[in-house]
């Protein structure tokens, strides 16, 4: 693409006003608001256009702002007021279909929609949006459009208890882009805004990388990591004449199994793989190996390109077909779990 096209974020609020949603009606405002604000601020740091649309449904969907720059958007104080029944489904199927139909004419689009619901869908058979369908056949129809999605699409949601996450998952959501939050209280609502300021924080630097949306919205992992972000990022391979990969036969210390399989150890030359969620902290390289060639990337790079923060971030050992994720130990003690290898840098 040439390197004057510029990058436009469409991104999109889809809110819950049911009458459950009355007690925290000020909070999503204020939390709207906070998130709008961030987004002109990283829009502009980033050199990232972004343009702003917000629906709010109850026993209807209504669109309040449609792909409005986010520089000149105003408060919600005037557009959210609460009351009604759940059309949750309806929302998700008129939210992306009216989406679609925004132009892509010239730059890099990417459309990103967090949905936010505080209860079960129970109206959406009844809504004018999704005519005369029952609600099996919705969950179907919700299924088909996030499978068919094109790659630089985005559907999150968040939902307030596992129940809703199951029903979520029915309606083919990826389970990664679901999150729970509490729907019990103001602050609840507070820790759901950063929840979703942390995932369009890794999505907007991830933009910046050629990743055009994910599956992982909520969790940083391999899954952002492929061939074309690789090339995208300027990642280059590592020299292989610079590192060896050690299988692992059984549990042992990372600096005993580096030196019993005729290696040096100097701290910080090993890179344990990862194999269960855990914490990395941001001083720690990452590494990322390509399993058909073995072909290894690291440095700064490797870390943005799997949309990590500069902090101490949980990072999953998420399945990907193509690449598997190493971290640098700075422990001469990591145990290593056997039939994982280990990176020996030089």
């Amino acid at each position: 693409m040439a390197g004057n096209q510029n990058y436009i974020n469409h991104v999109a609020l889809v809110l819950d006003a049911s009458s459950s949603m009355s007690h925290l009606s000020g909070k999503v405002v204020e939390v709207a608001d906070q998130q709008i604000a961030y987004l002109a601020r990283r829009s502009q740091e980033l050199d990232q256009e972004t343009r702003v649309t917000v629906y709010a449904f109850s026993d209807k969907v209504e669109c309040v702002i449609y792909d409005k720059d986010v520089l000149r958007m105003p408060s919600l104080k005037q557009m959210y007021r609460a009351g009604g029944m759940t059309a949750l489904l309806a929302a998700t199927l008129k939210s992306q279909r009216e989406l679609a139909q925004t132009a892509q004419l010239y730059g890099d689009h990417s459309f990103l929609t967090f949905v936010l619901t505080d209860g079960q869908e129970n109206a959406s058979h009844r809504c004018p949006d999704a005519p005369g369908r029952t609600p099996s056949e919705l969950v179907q129809a919700v299924a088909t459009m996030i499978e068919t999605q094109a790659d630089n699409w985005t559907l999150a949601v968040l939902v307030p208890d596992q129940m809703g996450k199951r029903e979520a998952m029915r309606c083919g959501f990826p389970k990664d882009n679901i999150a729970i939050w509490d729907a019990t209280s103001t602050q609840g609502l507070e820790e759901a805004g950063q929840v979703i300021l942390k995932a369009t924080e890794n999505f907007m630097v991830g933009r910046t990388k050629g990743i055009r949306g994910s599956r992982k919205v909520f969790s940083a992992g391999a899954e952002a990591v492929n061939a074309k972000s690789i090339q995208a990022a300027g990642l280059a391979p590592v020299d292989p004449s610079q590192y060896r990969l050690v299988p692992v036969t059984r549990e042992a210390a990372i600096k005993e199994w580096v030196v019993e399989s005729g290696h040096t150890y100097r701290t910080g030359c090993a890179f344990y793989q990862l194999s269960k969620s855990e914490k990395v902290q941001a001083r720690k390289q990452i590494a990322v190996l390509e399993k058909k060639t073995d072909r290894v990337y690291s440095g700064p790079e490797a870390r943005a390109l799997l949309g990590l923060p500069d902090s101490e971030v949980r990072l999953k050992p998420d399945h990907n077909d193509d690449f598997t994720i190493f971290v640098q130990s700075t422990s001469v003690n990591r145990k290593l779990v056997p039939n994982t290898r280990v990176l020996v840098m030089n």
